[in-house]
């Protein structure tokens, strides 16, 4: 799990001045804000317009149409859950009822401080669904009590 430091806009002017020069800069930026701090403080948005010499609606447009980007700080571990059609064919609907009714876990539930099972559509292992990705580690054949173990912190 990923301890990050704490927002620093210092640090994030930084890490725009350096990047501002690449063609179609707000990405590259964004992204190395988010690997720096683990969330784009909304902060930033300002720092980037005036610096890539965009709008804010452009950049607040940009951070927020990307469901990866987060503007606050996030739980220590966040795991990403397989919900394409594969991952139901093998069982991942099951796998978020019987989270939520026997572990109190809800998918996309932000309210939980110690860790988030996030959505997506297709972690590229449909052989071995339902899928997770956790720690940026790929994991198949998941179940209800190895996800509400892996939010308890428990390993792999």
């Amino acid at each position: 799990m990923a301890a990050y430091p704490a927002w620093d806009p210092d640090g994030a002017r930084a890490i725009v001045s350096r990047l501002a020069h690449l063609e179609g800069a707000t990405l590259p930026i964004l992204h190395a804000l988010q690997e720096e701090f683990g969330h784009v403080d909304p902060q930033a948005v300002p720092l980037i317009a005036e610096a890539l010499n965009l709008s804010r609606a452009e950049v607040h447009g940009t951070l927020t149409f990307y469901h990866d980007f987060k503007t606050t700080p996030q739980p220590a571990r966040v795991i990403k859950l397989c919900r394409a059609e594969a991952c139901q064919a093998l069982g991942c609907e099951q796998v978020v009822e019987t989270l939520a009714r026997e572990h109190g876990i809800a998918c996309d539930d932000h309210h939980r401080h110690d860790a988030v099972v996030e959505t997506v559509y297709c972690l590229g292992n449909c052989a071995l669904g339902p899928s997770a990705l956790v720690d940026g580690e790929l994991i198949g054949r998941v179940d209800a009590d190895r996800i509400a173990g892996l939010c308890q912190g428990r390993t792999q």
